[in-house]
Protein backbone atom coordinates (compact mmCIF):
# COMPACT_ATOMS: atom_id res chain seq x y z
CA UNK A 1 0.00 0.00 0.00
CA UNK A 2 2.95 2.66 0.85
CA UNK A 3 4.94 1.45 -2.40
CA UNK A 4 1.83 2.38 -4.11
CA UNK A 5 0.80 5.78 -2.86
CA UNK A 6 4.56 6.66 -3.05
CA UNK A 7 4.88 5.57 -6.62
CA UNK A 8 1.68 7.16 -7.62
CA UNK A 9 2.22 10.62 -5.94
CA UNK A 10 5.96 10.78 -7.92
CA UNK A 11 4.41 10.13 -11.44
CA UNK A 12 1.53 12.47 -10.71
CA UNK A 13 3.97 14.52 -9.74
CA UNK A 14 5.98 14.56 -13.07
CA UNK A 15 3.01 13.98 -15.10
CA UNK A 16 1.61 17.23 -13.57
CA UNK A 17 5.02 19.00 -14.15
CA UNK A 18 4.91 18.36 -17.85
CA UNK A 19 1.45 20.86 -18.77
CA UNK A 20 3.31 23.93 -16.52
CA UNK A 21 6.46 24.90 -19.42
CA UNK A 22 8.46 27.89 -17.68
CA UNK A 23 7.30 28.17 -14.20
CA UNK A 24 8.69 24.97 -13.57
CA UNK A 25 11.61 24.37 -11.41
CA UNK A 26 12.71 21.34 -9.42
CA UNK A 27 15.31 20.84 -6.73
CA UNK A 28 16.28 19.00 -3.41
CA UNK A 29 17.08 20.05 -0.19
CA UNK A 30 18.15 18.43 3.29
CA UNK A 31 18.90 19.87 6.43
CA UNK A 32 18.35 19.63 10.02
CA UNK A 33 14.82 18.92 11.91
CA UNK A 34 14.92 19.77 15.72
CA UNK A 35 12.07 17.94 16.84
CA UNK A 36 9.73 17.48 19.86
CA UNK A 37 6.35 15.94 21.23
CA UNK A 38 3.58 18.66 22.45
CA UNK A 39 0.63 17.28 24.50
CA UNK A 40 -0.34 15.63 28.14
CA UNK A 41 2.92 13.55 29.18
CA UNK A 42 3.26 10.20 27.76
CA UNK A 43 3.11 7.65 30.70
CA UNK A 44 4.37 10.77 33.03
CA UNK A 45 7.35 11.33 30.94
CA UNK A 46 8.56 14.88 29.96
CA UNK A 47 9.66 15.66 26.36
CA UNK A 48 12.99 17.10 25.58
CA UNK A 49 13.40 18.04 21.85
CA UNK A 50 16.15 15.76 19.72
CA UNK A 51 17.96 16.81 16.31
CA UNK A 52 17.73 15.10 13.00
CA UNK A 53 17.55 15.62 9.74
CA UNK A 54 15.14 15.84 6.75
CA UNK A 55 15.87 15.40 3.03
CA UNK A 56 14.30 15.36 -0.62
CA UNK A 57 13.14 16.45 -3.78
CA UNK A 58 10.80 18.46 -4.58
CA UNK A 59 8.62 20.33 -7.94
CA UNK A 60 7.80 23.46 -8.02
CA UNK A 61 4.50 24.52 -10.02
CA UNK A 62 4.21 28.36 -11.28
CA UNK A 63 1.27 29.31 -11.68
CA UNK A 64 1.26 33.37 -11.65
CA UNK A 65 4.43 35.35 -10.97
CA UNK A 66 3.91 36.11 -7.29
CA UNK A 67 2.08 32.44 -6.56
CA UNK A 68 3.76 29.22 -7.18
CA UNK A 69 2.72 25.34 -5.89
CA UNK A 70 5.26 23.05 -4.80
CA UNK A 71 4.62 19.64 -3.79
CA UNK A 72 7.81 17.45 -1.51
CA UNK A 73 8.90 14.03 -0.95
CA UNK A 74 11.33 14.00 1.51
CA UNK A 75 12.30 11.47 4.31
CA UNK A 76 12.19 13.39 7.52
CA UNK A 77 13.10 12.29 11.18
CA UNK A 78 10.73 13.04 14.56
CA UNK A 79 10.38 12.41 17.71
CA UNK A 80 11.17 13.25 21.37
CA UNK A 81 13.78 12.57 24.18
CA UNK A 82 11.33 10.73 26.87
CA UNK A 83 12.63 11.24 30.68
CA UNK A 84 11.20 10.28 33.57
CA UNK A 85 11.32 7.02 36.26
CA UNK A 86 14.81 7.84 35.93
CA UNK A 87 14.97 6.65 32.48
CA UNK A 88 16.13 8.64 29.45
CA UNK A 89 14.08 7.03 26.14
CA UNK A 90 15.60 8.64 22.82
CA UNK A 91 12.25 7.80 20.66
CA UNK A 92 12.86 8.38 17.11
CA UNK A 93 10.68 8.12 14.02
CA UNK A 94 11.27 7.92 10.44
CA UNK A 95 8.38 9.47 8.08
CA UNK A 96 8.21 9.40 4.35
CA UNK A 97 6.50 13.11 4.47
CA UNK A 98 4.70 14.86 1.54
CA UNK A 99 3.67 18.50 1.66
CA UNK A 100 2.27 20.16 -0.57
CA UNK A 101 2.89 24.15 0.10
CA UNK A 102 1.57 27.63 -1.34
CA UNK A 103 4.23 29.99 -2.41
CA UNK A 104 3.59 33.64 -1.94
CA UNK A 105 6.66 35.38 -3.26
CA UNK A 106 7.50 38.63 -1.54
CA UNK A 107 10.47 39.21 -3.64
CA UNK A 108 9.58 37.76 -7.26
CA UNK A 109 11.97 34.45 -7.60
CA UNK A 110 13.61 35.87 -4.10
CA UNK A 111 11.55 35.28 -0.87
CA UNK A 112 8.66 33.51 -0.58
CA UNK A 113 6.31 32.56 2.48
CA UNK A 114 5.27 28.66 2.19
CA UNK A 115 2.12 27.19 3.95
CA UNK A 116 0.34 23.95 3.51
CA UNK A 117 -0.66 20.70 4.24
CA UNK A 118 1.59 17.64 5.30
CA UNK A 119 0.81 14.12 5.11
CA UNK A 120 3.44 11.73 6.43
CA UNK A 121 3.68 7.68 6.34
CA UNK A 122 5.94 5.88 9.51
CA UNK A 123 8.50 3.49 7.89
CA UNK A 124 10.36 3.17 10.61
CA UNK A 125 10.83 3.27 14.57
CA UNK A 126 13.73 3.51 16.97
CA UNK A 127 13.63 3.58 20.89
CA UNK A 128 15.97 2.66 23.52
CA UNK A 129 13.11 1.10 25.44
CA UNK A 130 9.53 -0.71 24.14
CA UNK A 131 6.75 1.59 24.97
CA UNK A 132 3.94 2.26 22.93
CA UNK A 133 3.58 1.30 19.54
CA UNK A 134 3.29 4.56 17.17
CA UNK A 135 0.32 6.28 14.78
CA UNK A 136 1.28 4.93 10.86
CA UNK A 137 0.22 7.83 9.85
CA UNK A 138 0.48 12.00 10.75
CA UNK A 139 -1.04 15.04 9.17
CA UNK A 140 0.52 18.22 9.68
CA UNK A 141 0.06 22.03 8.70
CA UNK A 142 3.87 23.44 7.59
CA UNK A 143 4.79 27.54 7.22
CA UNK A 144 8.02 28.80 6.62
CA UNK A 145 10.22 31.42 4.18
CA UNK A 146 12.17 30.08 1.55
CA UNK A 147 15.18 32.70 0.31
CA UNK A 148 16.67 32.15 -2.55
CA UNK A 149 20.71 32.96 -1.78
CA UNK A 150 22.14 33.17 -5.53
CA UNK A 151 22.20 30.98 -8.75
CA UNK A 152 20.10 28.11 -7.76
CA UNK A 153 21.29 27.90 -3.79
CA UNK A 154 18.25 28.74 -0.97
CA UNK A 155 17.66 28.44 2.26
CA UNK A 156 14.29 27.78 4.10
CA UNK A 157 12.92 27.77 7.65
CA UNK A 158 9.93 26.03 8.06
CA UNK A 159 7.99 25.07 11.29
CA UNK A 160 5.40 21.84 10.69
CA UNK A 161 2.81 21.17 13.23
CA UNK A 162 1.36 18.10 13.96
CA UNK A 163 -2.47 17.71 14.04
CA UNK A 164 -2.73 13.70 14.94
CA UNK A 165 -1.87 11.95 18.12
CA UNK A 166 1.71 10.13 17.54
CA UNK A 167 0.95 7.44 20.04
CA UNK A 168 -2.06 5.53 20.46
CA UNK A 169 -2.25 5.70 23.74
CA UNK A 170 -1.65 9.52 24.41
CA UNK A 171 -2.60 12.76 23.22
CA UNK A 172 0.96 13.38 21.93
CA UNK A 173 1.75 15.43 18.61
CA UNK A 174 4.79 16.25 16.44
CA UNK A 175 6.76 19.86 16.22
CA UNK A 176 9.14 20.52 14.19
CA UNK A 177 11.24 23.09 13.54
CA UNK A 178 13.02 22.69 9.59
CA UNK A 179 16.52 24.63 8.37
CA UNK A 180 16.96 23.54 5.35
CA UNK A 181 20.05 24.18 1.99
CA UNK A 182 19.02 23.14 -1.32
CA UNK A 183 19.00 23.87 -5.17
CA UNK A 184 16.56 24.82 -7.47
CA UNK A 185 16.76 24.48 -11.00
Amino acid sequence: MKKTIILTTTLAIFAIGHTFGQGLHFGAKAGVNFANYTGSDLAGYEFESITNYHAGIFVEFGLFEAFSIQPELLYSTAGSNLKGTGENIKNELGYLSIPVVARFYLIPDRLSVDVGPQVSFLLNEKENVNISNSETFDFALVGGLTYQIIGPLFVQGRYNLGLTDVKKDADVKNSIIQLSAGVRF
